[in-house]
């Protein structure tokens, strides 16, 4: 993982634990055929907390790192908010959505971090 990769997963992070953003999970996918290199994927248990949640995430990023996000989508209903940052993508879920559509498990063959909530 380079250096850019790095700052711009524990940016995501950390603004996601910012906002309360819990089940937390880091899917690399560096070493598969894959869209992009890593998933970062929380939920939030409103539509309110997962607009929030992509809130945080794009002001820290942009504010840390200068990035913008190529595409964001979902804030309509805020069930799923997905944000693109090309090597990256963030995925804000509500719980049943992201129950749902288990995306952890569709690249199962990708390694995944948990990352422990903080509260």
């Amino acid at each position: 993982m380079n250096s850019e990769d790095k700052q711009l997963l524990a940016t995501i992070v950390e603004s996601m634990q910012e906002k309360k953003g819990h089940n937390i999970a880091v899917v690399d996918m560096s070493k598969l055929e894959a869209p992009c290199h890593y998933f970062v994927i929380c939920e939030g248990d409103s539509n309110t907390q997962v607009s929030a949640i992509a809130d945080s995430v794009k002001d820290g990023v942009r504010n840390i790192l200068r990035i913008k996000p190529f595409g964001v989508d979902g804030y309509d209903n805020s069930l799923w908010i997905a944000m693109d940052y090309g090597t990256t993508i963030v995925h804000v879920f509500q719980r049943e959505p992201r129950a749902f559509y288990d995306l952890e498990h569709l690249w199962e063959d990708a390694e995944i971090t948990r990352v422990p909530d903080i509260d």
